[in-house]
């Protein structure tokens, strides 16, 4: 009768709030004492209320009973089916007092916030770096773990997050989206583009620390650090020379395989090394 009447005469003595029955006011309690009875016999983690422990336990089994109706998703708790659903009905109740962008979840909203006030609660105990989202986090533990649980099921190669999966398929497709507006050319990934856009701006932001010269990309740069480390290590197979870079290695062996791919038109010389065929067409000049 409690509910047609809407009668509540139990009442929490910390928060004043009401309920319509002792048993719900007892397990309310457990909020405030920090009591949890329930254990998850897998993990150990613990609940106030059974019911709580019983959707827990559908992540050990794998259990998911509730399906969307539109799409058939299927969800293993309630609240995430209703979370879902906002994404057909579009709704986003949820609004950033700051830039007034809106979100369709509470904890959406709550991590938008941190780039307007700079937090990054998450941590990384290896290396100190610090992020505004677990998730983040999560994704940056891989560097140090050497996780990579996403495969590309074309040429089975391993990624750490499934964006950069998404981006590596692309060149499985064939597709270039992203196009330069100056010389035309195309690329298969937007970063792409951006490096190669310094070419056209004379931008150079990798400095060496040793010489002070300047690259456009930081793979330059890495290379580059080979001539101050005296790193080599490319090693050709018949002479067993080493070279600091790959590329180095690959005109050595020009010498061994007789290759010659550089030809003067005038004259139809064959030269081994582009900058031997640019002093030979002196003599032309």
């Amino acid at each position: 009768m409690r509910k047609h009447t809407g009668e509540k005469p139990f009442k929490c003595v910390v928060c004043e709030k009401m309920f319509t029955k002792n048993g719900s006011l007892k397990i309310h309690m457990r909020l405030h004492s920090g009591e949890k009875p329930f254990k998850c016999e897998v993990c150990e983690k613990m609940f106030t209320q059974n019911c709580h422990l019983k959707e827990h336990m559908r992540i050990h089994t794998g259990e998911k009973p509730l399906i969307c109706e539109i799409c058939e998703k299927m969800f293993s708790h309630n609240g995430h089916l209703k979370e879902h659903m906002k994404i057909h009905t579009g709704e986003k109740p949820f609004k950033c007092d700051v830039c007034e962008k809106l979100f369709s979840q509470i904890g959406n909203l709550k991590m938008h916030i941190r780039i307007h006030t700079g937090e990054k609660p998450f941590k990384c105990e290896i290396c100190e770096k610090i992020f505004a989202h677990n998730g983040h986090l999560k994704q940056h533990m891989r560097i140090h773990t050497g996780e990579k649980p996403f495969k590309c099921e074309i040429c089975e190669k391993m990624f750490t997050s499934f964006g950069h999966l998404k981006l590596h398929t692309i060149v499985h497709a064939g597709e270039k989206p992203f196009k330069c507006e100056i010389c035309e050319k195309l690329f298969t990934h937007n970063g792409t583009l951006k490096i190669h856009m310094r070419i056209h701006t004379g931008e150079k932001r990798f400095r060496c620390k040793m010489c002070e010269k300047m690259f456009t990309q930081n793979s330059h740069l890495k290379e580059h650090m080979k001539i101050h480390t005296r790193e080599k290590r490319f090693k050709c197979e018949i002479c067993e020379k080493m070279f600091p870079r790959n590329d180095k290695l690959m005109i050595h062996m020009r010498i061994h395989t007789g290759e010659k791919p550089f030809k003067c038109e005038i004259c139809e010389k064959m030269f081994t090394h582009n900058g031997t065929l640019k002093m030979h067409m002196r003599i032309h000049n």
